[in-house]
């Protein structure tokens, strides 16, 4: 089991920058493979991006390539999203989670993964 911890949303104007944080905690973090995803009021959840347990290959949904970057940092057990050039259509609770298989990032995007956080809310004014 792995417990995760989303922080680090808020309300941003859009064009600006946030970084999303999630500490995880249980069996060894550097075992998973880690990613984030959101959902905005009535939507469904959908793929954001997600990053090997190496950190050594990242994927990202069409939406946000180039404008979001996901990293891990291992000594802290904790994954980032550094979100910038934001949209109101970015507004969503943000989700970190966790897979100890590797899949690709069309899988994650069609399967979810194993672990979940409670999410953070992130809202983008236009």
């Amino acid at each position: 089991q792995v417990q995760l911890v989303e922080s680090g949303g808020g309300l941003v104007q859009a064009g600006g920058s946030l970084r999303l944080s999630c500490a995880a905690s249980g069996r060894t973090f550097a075992s998973y493979a880690m990613g984030w995803f959101r959902q905005a009021p009535g939507k469904e959840r959908e793929f954001v991006a997600a990053i090997s347990w190496r950190g050594d290959t990242t994927y990202y949904a069409d939406s946000v390539k180039g404008r979001f970057t996901i990293s891990r940092d291992h000594g802290k057990n904790t994954v980032y999203l550094q979100m910038d050039s934001l949209k109101p259509e970015d507004t969503a609770v943000y989700y970190c989670a966790a897979d100890l298989s590797e899949y690709s990032g069309s899988y994650y995007e069609r399967h979810g993964m194993d672990y979940w956080g409670k999410g953070t809310l992130v809202t983008v004014s236009s």
